[in-house]
């Protein structure tokens, strides 16, 4: 009688479990919809176009811009993951605009920092470009408050440092954004 007892408690917590996967929600998959509607990438790919629409006109075609690492306002030789990521954000959605975007992290001329990122010091960044025949750096910086987070990217003419186009943003500081500025 106990082995039969057993079966059907063990059949009614097989059945119990599967309707429980059965109704469980399915996990969204990444796709355009879901990237263009989130906050972060939304910002980023906004900040981009923003220095498309002040460049029109103002570069050749045929030469490449760099895009240096976002870093921390308060230690410019510091970023973070959103750092990192808002740099290849940024870089993408100017690619996909129309520019040529040298990508730094397959060449070995650029001063790197272990877990920092494509870190150019001021002194190297003439020298990077004029390398690498650029026409322009793409370089930016971020400030944290308790809840925001500041970002201002510019697009600098690197023989000039003349700034050729720059656009300020801000994103709340929650979930995600948070989480990226704890792994630095």
């Amino acid at each position: 009688m106990r082995a039969v007892a057993r079966a059907a408690l063990a059949a009614a917590c097989s059945a119990a479990l599967l309707a429980g996967c059965a109704s469980a929600p399915p996990k969204e998959e990444a796709n355009y919809a879901t990237l263009s509607s989130n906050q972060f990438v939304n910002a980023n790919y906004k900040a981009a176009d923003a220095l498309l629409a002040q460049l029109s006109g103002k570069l050749a075609a045929d030469k490449p811009l760099i895009m240096a690492t976002v870093v921390n306002i308060d230690a410019l030789d510091q970023t973070s993951t959103l750092g990192r990521l808002v740099s290849e954000q940024v870089s993408t959605r100017m690619a996909q605009g129309g520019l040529k975007m040298l990508e730094m992290k397959l060449r070995n001329s650029v001063y790197l920092k272990r877990n920092q990122g494509e870190l150019m010091l001021t002194r190297e960044i003439g020298e990077v470009a004029q390398n690498h025949n650029a026409q322009a750096v793409v370089v930016g910086s971020y400030a944290e408050t308790s809840d925001m987070v500041f970002i201002n990217i510019k697009v600098v003419q690197p023989q000039s440092n003349f700034v050729l186009a720059g656009h300020d943003y801000v994103l709340q500081k929650e979930g995600i954004v948070r989480s990226m500025l704890l792994q630095r």
